[in-house]
């Protein structure tokens, strides 16, 4: 009698030890077969040759004469880099403690050199490319540049002044590397 209830519990045992083996080694192909399947997925999420190769975009300023704005392309987006005048400059200094400003930042702040503002050109209401650029272009009431699409505001800081537009124009990762060459990325 005994030996039969010792058999009937190894193969018990060896019949649940198989199959606690087979959940896992199932569990474990269905992981496997999971990362591979998603996998491709989340690869083509990482950016793409062109775009990493425009991280970062180096502009030499030598050639932009005293008044001039200038702009660049930098991740598919604008960028205006302005040759501010000091007149230009006295505007957007003139306004720093100003409380009607709606989102408030001084001159300093938003500009690493006084002579040059770099900013990306592109409206923070509905994303559109604000005027400004040329000299023809409307400006808006603050000499800076005027959104056409739902008409916004910017003085000569970028500072969002009147419109729709939540936020002033967005500043890029940028630094002088040389006098006049600024790597922006």
């Amino acid at each position: 009698m005994q030996h039969s209830d010792t058999v009937s519990k190894d193969a018990e045992n060896t019949g649940t030890d198989r199959r606690d083996f087979l959940y896992y080694a199932t569990a474990a192909t269905g992981a496997v077969v999971t990362g591979a399947a998603v996998w491709p997925l989340i690869d083509s999420m990482n950016p793409s040759a062109d775009v990493t190769a425009l991280s970062s975009v180096r502009v030499d300023l030598a050639d932009v004469p005293l008044g001039t704005r200038i702009m660049v392309k930098w991740h598919g987006k604008p960028v205006f880099i302005d040759h501010r005048p000091p007149e230009r400059i006295e505007m957007a200094r003139a306004d720093d403690n100003n409380p009607d400003l709606i989102d408030p930042a001084t001159d300093a702040e938003r500009a690493q050199r006084p002579e040059w503002l770099v900013v990306i050109g592109v409206c923070t209401h509905l994303g559109c490319i604000p005027l400004g650029q040329e000299e023809s272009d409307p400006r808006g009431d603050w000499g800076g540049w005027f959104c056409p699409c739902h008409g916004s505001h910017y003085d000569t800081a970028g500072r969002i002044r009147k419109g729709p537009a939540p936020r002033n124009l967005d500043l890029p990762p940028y630094e002088f590397t040389e006098d006049t060459v600024v790597t922006i990325g």
